[in-house]
């Protein structure tokens, strides 16, 4: 039963301590959402971010879990972290050095995560630039400047103030995935968009109330929803198991091997990673743009925005780009045939060795095709749907996705934890969740 799953929880003292710490951390994260950055008049910058509803700003914000609108110390968020990954990672294909380093175990990944610390901090130095020049050139609808002494004073203190609560955030992620429950960034970007949720629902409702939006629309919304909820759920638990057998082998006067097995290959093998890699790649110029008081500047980023075909273009071309990239990055055909072919392990019908490693490569690129059009899908078309009614933001595909996404991948690390002490998990048979053929 799944209430005595989550007893099981409080009976392991190390699983508790993670999860408790893992919430202390998202609680101060969210706590620094709301310390403002100085030099800013609050009644403008929201009377402004009211009026900026649908635009890139509101996408940025989203991610940023409402930081944005109130220029707060976290207002970057971790999309400059992430940035700096997704550079790092395609550099590791085209640089010697970082590709020797990717291969040398802990050390490697350290002296690669100290990489991507120090183009976290570029990253956001540039962003925090652009932001502060192109607050001082903003006015709240009424004419009042969201700035109060704009000029070089203005304009460090808001670099160095968006800077440090970047690498905060990065320090809090990297924390909850050593210490915590795992996922700390993903969990950084989940508990920003759930925290977001009540104010959009408050909005729908407001928008019933004055009758700008109909019963009937947010009944199909909400139908939408749940549909997409369900469906996110059935392909993120499907896998393609190829069969394998291991052959009987004698060590000394025991009999090893002799059983049958599989390969489980997830549809989504990439998980949440690749819509918040492109949502990251295109925010980037997108936000600067917007901050830009230049005309075709500004022309840029209201193409720039959700329902409009070259925000979908761009959108669904980098899903796929980073579906096949994250999948190569993370699973080797090549490594994993050998590993096989080292315990007596074979795919019946299939030669060990190369053959064996193509034949994965071959499945595994079937797979991610189906998983990005799913992903694309489930991101891209209820967004249309909703810039077609003018529903708020976080009703998204993307936002469900992200939510739902992290949400499994929580549970199954807290399953993982249950299940090697010995506990069930949260379902009363077999303990694990369990994934469908």
């Amino acid at each position: 039963m799944v209430g005595a799953g989550f007893q099981n929880i409080f009976k392991i003292p190390e699983l508790k301590k993670r999860i408790f710490y893992t919430l202390a951390l998202l609680a101060i994260y969210r706590i620094g959402v709301f310390v403002p950055t100085p030099g800013i008049d609050a009644a403008a910058l929201s009377s402004f971010f009211g009026r900026a509803q649908g635009t890139i700003l509101d996408i940025f914000n989203m991610f940023a879990g409402g930081a944005l609108e109130r220029l707060s110390v976290f207002s970057l968020g971790i999309m400059p972290y992430i940035s700096a990954s997704i550079i790092l990672q395609l550099l590791t294909v085209v640089i010697p050095h970082l590709e020797r380093l990717s291969k040398e175990g802990q050390e490697g990944r350290k002296k690669i995560t100290q990489y991507t610390r120090y183009g976290t901090v570029v990253l956001s130095i540039i962003q925090g630039f652009g932001i502060s020049f192109g607050l001082e050139s903003m006015t709240s609808p009424g004419g009042a400047p969201i700035v109060v002494d704009p000029g070089w004073g203005f304009r460090l203190m808001t670099v160095l103030t968006l800077t440090a609560g970047t690498a905060f955030i990065m320090w809090l992620g990297e924390q909850i995935t050593e210490r915590g429950i795992g996922n700390g960034i993903s969990l950084i970007i989940f508990a920003g968009i759930v925290a977001q949720m009540p104010s959009a629902i408050g909005n729908t409702f407001q928008l019933l109330s004055t009758g700008e939006m109909g019963i009937f629309i947010v009944l199909l919304l909400l139908v939408l929803m749940v549909a997409v909820i369900g469906f996110i759920v059935f392909v993120e638990q499907g896998q393609r198991r190829i069969p394998v057998q291991y052959a009987k082998r004698v060590v000394g006067r025991r009999m090893y091997g002799g059983q049958s097995t599989h390969l489980p290959l997830k549809i989504n093998m990439s998980g949440v990673i690749p819509p918040i890699f492109a949502s990251s790649i295109i925010m980037f110029p997108a936000t600067l743009a917007s901050f830009i008081d230049v005309p075709w500047m500004q022309s840029v980023a209201g193409a720039m925005l959700p329902g409009n075909v070259l925000y979908e273009l761009l959108f669904v071309a980098f899903i796929f780009f980073f579906c096949y990239f994250y999948t190569a990055v993370t699973f080797n055909p090549v490594d994993v045939a050998e590993n096989m072919k080292k315990h007596g392990g074979y795919i019946p019908g299939i030669r060990p060795g190369k053959r064996t490693a193509d034949y994965i490569d071959r499945v595994l690129t079937r797979i991610t095709l189906g998983g990005a059009i799913y992903v694309s899908a489930v991101c891209v078309l209820p967004s249309i749907l909703i810039a077609r009614f003018n529903v708020p933001f976080y009703f998204g595909g993307t936002a469900l996705l992200i939510v739902v996404g992290v949400a499994i991948d929580t549970v199954s690390q807290i399953e993982s934890h249950m299940l090697t002490r010995h506990y069930e998990g949260f379902l009363k048979k077999g303990g694990a969740i369990r994934a469908r053929r």
